[in-house]
């Protein structure tokens, strides 16, 4: 990601509104939903639509300074800074708590595929179950 003065990204109009989503994924150590951004901007007293929201979430993916990952099966997606680090989550079924996994089980994994030639440029992997307060005994 390109930066101009202030870790502001070279090439995006800065507004406050941006300004503020930019904050907020900086800041969280976990992918955020358009509703959870949202929801973080209220609570600090700055509002914006959650149309607004998406639209500066969908830039800044163009840009290449958020990672978008879609879970349970594309029920929700998440955004995360690019931190251009490899990572994997596990996410509970029922309060769709997001779980890091500190390795990627992918890393050793060769595929057997028909084409031989075919270049694996990467991979997703969903883990999904109950965290351990949604867990059933």
């Amino acid at each position: 990601m390109k930066e101009v003065q202030n870790n502001w990204p070279a090439g995006i109009k800065r507004t406050k509104q941006r300004e503020h989503v930019l904050s907020i994924l900086e800041e969280s150590e976990k992918p955020l939903s358009a509703a959870d951004i949202c929801s973080k901007m209220g609570i600090s007293g700055d509002t914006a639509w959650l149309s607004t929201v998406y639209r500066i979430l969908e830039l800044f993916l163009k840009k290449d300074i958020v990672v978008k990952t879609s879970i349970l099966n594309n029920e929700m997606a998440v955004y995360e800074l690019n931190r251009f680090k490899h990572k994997h989550y596990a996410v509970c079924m029922n309060c769709h708590k997001i779980i890091t996994m500190v390795n990627c089980p992918m890393e050793k994994f060769i595929p057997k595929l028909e084409d031989e030639d075919f270049y694996v440029m990467g991979h997703n992997l969903e883990i999904f179950g109950f965290c351990k307060d949604c867990k059933t005994n």
